[in-house]
């Protein structure tokens, strides 16, 4: 007897996480015609009746939710409506939806922003709602801890297998370099290709290079992905609580933003001067995940910064030049 197909549904395929698990599934083995996707012109995932009528006619066995509006602080704090309502209703409806067709498994992505601006570092799971935001990104945060607590909340009630992981600051191939609305890593390689194709002689950051910053490359991103998923429920909820569920994600260790400045410039071959304009805000002075739940599960990441970076400095050059 055939037995059915065991499609997976990947959200967000197109963005830079979603395509590093599509790449990680292939890369595992899953045959492409059973990895699910489709664009937003293809299904608005926040419109409920499309994606309900989409998740009933697909009935995945597993679903990654890595679909989301995303963005730096310059868009978060422009575009505040935009990043709760659209992230609430995506995940709201393919939540909800999976639900209501009988799927299972489910991975949730989140964001490092869930926590408290002031927390203790390294940030633990147990940090979550301890604390006021950060008000730049306070909206999009409340939306990730909706996420959090949805996926919690039909596991309570519904018996459902949802899990959530936390990463920390992402990069590499897929990124949004975007001059205004990028984070810090795509920011800097845009800044400094652009001062070494015009010869400029220094490049000036923002703030002091004093903070602290943890940087995971994509691609073990979406292979922890892969890896909690597929975990037993058993070892899952050892590392967890029913009200606490969320795993973080990071690298393990930071770096100052002056050391990441120089590291950036090394690999795009910039050989000028990098400056730093204290006039303009840090942020933060340090945020660092505590990782310790999913190294107790027998993961740890595994591309270093400087690997990385020049991984996603060739993926600049190849995709937006």
């Amino acid at each position: 007897m055939t037995q059915p197909r065991q499609t997976i549904y990947v959200a967000g395929h197109r963005g830079m996480v979603g395509s590093a698990i599509v790449r990680t599934l292939l890369a595992k083995g899953v045959p492409a015609q059973d990895i699910v996707t489709r664009t937003h012109a293809e299904l608005d995932l926040r419109k409920q009746a499309d994606v309900q009528a989409f998740i009933q006619q697909q009935r995945p066995a597993q679903v990654y939710l890595a679909a989301a509006r995303v963005g730096g602080i310059h868009a978060n704090n422009t575009y505040p409506a935009d990043f709760i309502y659209d992230n609430l209703m995506v995940q709201a409806n393919v939540i909800n939806a999976a639900h209501e067709v009988g799927v299972q498994k489910l991975l949730f992505l989140g964001s490092s922003c869930i926590y408290p601006r002031m927390a203790a570092q390294p940030m633990a799971e147990d940090a979550l709602l301890t604390g006021t935001l950060e008000p730049t990104n306070e909206p999009y945060a409340i939306a990730k801890i909706a996420g959090i607590k949805m996926c919690e909340s039909y596991n309570r009630q519904h018996g459902r297998d949802y899990r959530s992981v936390m990463p920390t600051n992402l990069y590499g191939p897929g990124d949004n370099y975007h001059p205004e609305n990028s984070h810090v890593i795509p920011a800097l390689i845009r800044r400094f290709h652009e001062a070494k194709t015009k010869n400029a002689p220094e490049v000036a950051i923002w703030g002091s290079g004093t903070p602290r910053r943890e940087f995971l490359y994509v691609d073990d991103m979406a292979a922890v992905s892969v890896f909690v998923m597929n975990l037993p429920q058993a070892d899952y909820q050892a590392q967890t609580a029913p009200m606490q569920s969320h795993l973080n994600v990071g690298f393990g260790g930071d770096v100052t933003i002056a050391e990441l400045a120089r590291a950036v410039g090394e690999a795009v071959g910039y050989t000028g001067t990098i400056t730093f304009d204290t006039s303009k805000p840090d942020g933060a002075p340090r945020k660092w995940m505590d990782s310790r739940r999913l190294n107790a599960l027998g993961w740890q990441a595994k591309v270093d910064l400087q690997a990385g970076l020049r991984a996603a400095y060739a993926d600049f050059v190849q995709s937006h030049l």
